[in-house]
């Protein structure tokens, strides 16, 4: 039986480079879905103008219009549902998300993270990593939960880390690899393929 093209809506803050990565896989045909809105907490983001040359329906939502972060999620929230989402992906969100925004799309939203989680969470994962002197880094695309990078692991990939790598020429090596497994997951997720177990995800 054949699956109906799965409806992805996007947060974004900044560039939008793994915005773009999955907007080609699908455009190529590798994902049976499409990317039916993508919405920025920053006017300025460049993930806007990505959307606008794919005819992609985009939107600013400004978080400082707002009482409080529940009431701009709310917002957030009743635009995406209003695109029939069924899978939000984060690209470069760069805000927590709450349980308002989780539980409206039953946990069926995934983000990418520059390191192997469990370590080094939260900001400035690079600069973590060559400061704690690991040889090996990379990327992972999970489920997001309310604990900040601590939601179920889809998919990891690793790159390594050189003696004389920088916050930036680590940052670029990771973004390759990136640029490879949301794309997959997203991909996985649309072939019905990923069962959470707990803590667990399985690819089916």
């Amino acid at each position: 039986m054949k699956r109906d093209r799965l409806k992805v809506g996007v947060l974004a803050s900044g560039r939008g480079s793994n915005l773009q990565a999955i907007i080609d896989a699908i455009e190529k045909g590798d994902i049976n879905a499409e990317i039916v809105v993508v919405i920025s907490d920053r006017s300025d983001a460049y993930a806007l103008v990505r959307a606008q040359k794919h005819g992609i329906p985009r939107h600013h939502i400004d978080p400082k219009a707002f009482r409080n972060k529940e009431e701009y999620e709310l917002a957030v929230v009743e635009r995406v549902k209003g695109y029939e989402v069924r899978l939000v992906v984060l690209a470069g969100y760069m805000r927590l998300v709450t349980k308002v925004l989780i539980n409206a799309f039953n946990g069926d939203i995934m983000n990418i993270h520059p390191a192997l989680l469990p370590s080094f969470r939260g900001l400035h994962a690079q600069r973590q990593t060559i400061e704690y002197g690991v040889r090996y880094s990379g990327c992972t695309v999970h489920f997001v939960t309310e604990e900040v990078d601590g939601g179920p692991v889809i998919t990891q990939a690793v790159v390594p880390v050189y003696d004389n790598d920088t916050e930036e020429t680590l940052s670029e090596r990771i973004l390759e690899k990136e640029h490879i497994i949301y794309p997959e997951a997203v991909k996985l997720f649309a072939e019905g393929r990923l069962k959470r177990m707990g803590r667990r995800v399985f690819i089916l």
